[in-house]
């Protein structure tokens, strides 16, 4: 007990951050939570994108997206520099992989609000670093009644998001953790404890052997 004391009280241990992505299907909660939980850590912060789209009144390039034209943005892909891209409405969207990776070796865990290709990509690209959750509603009624209830959107466009919800749906369990968002304040209690629980994985504590070392482990 009192090693196990002396490496939690008397050294800070160097840790390399992950990368958190949240997906759920539109009107899931996903948004609330991500919210909730940059609020409730400091070293988490939420990635920035780059987007070929142009910039909307009040955004602001390296805060909000960062903004560069087509041919950028393909040179970028041409040399393997996102963790994940998209087309979306004729608009590129991607992660850059460098400010990430900057992020987590020193310390910084990065949010991702991605769907399950973005997911898959960053599977492929960054597996180690990655924890996955889903968001799920408690039902498909529950879903669509928030749906009709948030935005008061005309009944096509609810039926549209619906349908690809159900899509979405399919892909969950290619996620390692799965919360079904019934109560808002349990589900972000939950992504919360998985959070702290990711951060404390061995192979994250990158600074532990020196630790262990220091209390005359292994030497």
């Amino acid at each position: 007990m009192w090693s196990e004391q002396k490496i939690l009280s008397g050294t800070e241990i160097k840790r390399r951050g992950l990368m958190l992505v949240l997906s759920s299907p539109s009107g899931a909660g996903k948004s609330t939570i991500s919210r909730a939980l940059l609020e409730r850590n400091p070293d988490l912060t939420m990635s920035v994108s780059a987007t070929t789209r142009p910039m909307r009144p009040g955004e602001e390039d390296g805060v909000h997206y960062h903004f560069i034209d087509q041919g950028k943005f393909d040179d970028m892909v041409m040399a393997n520099e996102f963790l994940e891209h998209a087309t979306v409405f004729e608009n590129s969207y991607g992660t850059p992989r460098q400010p990430v990776m900057d992020s987590l070796n020193t310390g910084l865990d990065v949010l991702f609000d991605v769907d399950w290709q973005g997911t898959q990509q960053i599977r492929a690209n960054a597996l180690e670093d990655l924890v996955s959750i889903f968001i799920l509603p408690p039902s498909i009624e529950e879903l669509e009644r928030r749906l009709r209830t948030r935005a008061q959107d005309p009944d096509y466009v609810v039926q549209k998001r619906m349908e690809k919800a159900t899509l979405e749906i399919s892909h969950w369990a290619e996620y390692e953790y799965i919360i079904v968002n019934d109560k808002i304040e349990d589900s972000v209690a939950q992504a919360d404890a998985i959070l702290a629980a990711e951060r404390h994985k061995r192979r994250r504590q990158i600074g532990l052997t020196d630790a262990v070392r220091d209390l005359g482990v292994g030497q």
